[in-house]
């Protein structure tokens, strides 16, 4: 059988490896048609031996032809608490280890230090993920930010600078390394009211991970409230129910030679979740497969 160049973006969904059984997850979600997953970390591994995960993970996806497209570490490794630390190593353990899950990247928040202004957090930055690239290059992995502000702005945050395209500038003129790169979804962008698509054609190069995550805009609130009014002028929406053209979004990636993965990013649409989570997951992925061309119900071309 010759290869599927549909493939070459396969449609996904992250896993939450700090479950209990996070293997068990994986085997109750392939049967609905993922084309990979992405296991990803809240802060710290949680106690998790990641070679007896990589081997659960790899058993429950058996003959499945599904990758693990990525392993995600969502934390600030930028401060000095307990946590940003055990987010720091939790980082470098997942870099040593990304092999074993069949993947070489690895991705999530660069951090930040906190309450402060985007650009005094550079100089950390740079101390921090200068060693971090290192180890990963050494190790053929390639580390991709998320594009997630986590209620942050340019004055003050918490978590993550690599939520802005002037921020990336800056990031990438601190370390130019080749294996740096985004974690990109076009969500973020629409909450800052950013259009998404030029963003592909400029930073193609940067962009090793995709999130299949989406959002509407909310221009009645928008023009009656403002952006900073008492209601949300934006949702943040599982794709298939938001604003953004995914088969553009897809063209443009192919068009860019982006080859990876598109994983779904869950439990963040007001509607589709909870009990109607998974219901959410399965249309957005019979969405984007459509969009990518062909759909859950089309056989691989032999």
């Amino acid at each position: 059988m010759m290869p599927n160049p549909l493939l070459d973006i396969r449609i996904g969904t992250m896993v939450r490896a700090n479950l209990d059984d996070p293997a068990a997850y994986v085997r109750q979600i392939l049967p609905l048609g993922f084309e990979s997953i992405q296991p990803f970390f809240w802060q710290t591994l949680g106690g998790k031996d990641l070679k007896r995960l990589a081997g659960e993970i790899r058993e429950a996806i058996g003959d499945a032809d599904v990758t693990v497209s990525s392993i995600g570490v969502f934390g600030n490794p930028l401060e000095n608490g307990e946590v940003d630390r055990g987010v720091l190593a939790a980082w470098e353990t997942v870099i040593d280890n990304a092999h074993l899950f069949g993947t070489s990247v690895v991705s999530g928040f660069t951090g930040r230090i906190r309450g402060k202004k985007l650009t005094d957090s550079l100089p950390r930055f740079r101390e921090v993920w200068g060693p971090l690239a290192k180890r990963a290059a050494d190790k053929g992995v390639r580390i991709a930010f998320e594009n997630c502000a986590m209620d942050g702005n340019w004055a003050s945050g918490d978590w993550n600078i690599a939520h802005n395209p002037d921020a990336w500038e800056l990031m990438f003129n601190e370390l130019p390394d080749d294996n740096l790169g985004l974690e990109w979804e076009p969500c973020h962008q629409l909450v800052y009211l950013i259009e998404p698509i030029p963003q592909i054609r400029k930073w193609a190069p940067r962009i090793f991970h995709v999130h299949g995550k989406d959002a509407t805009v909310r221009w009645d609130v928008i023009r009656e409230h403002g952006v900073f009014g008492r209601l949300p002028f934006v949702q943040m929406r599982t794709p298939g129910f938001g604003d953004s053209d995914w088969t553009r979004v897809i063209s443009e990636l192919r068009l860019a030679g982006y080859k990876g993965a598109i994983d779904i990013e869950g439990w963040h649409d007001p509607v589709y979740r909870g009990d109607l989570e998974i219901t959410g997951q399965a249309r957005a992925l019979d969405y984007l497969k459509q969009c990518r061309g062909g759909s859950s119900y089309l056989p691989n071309p032999a």
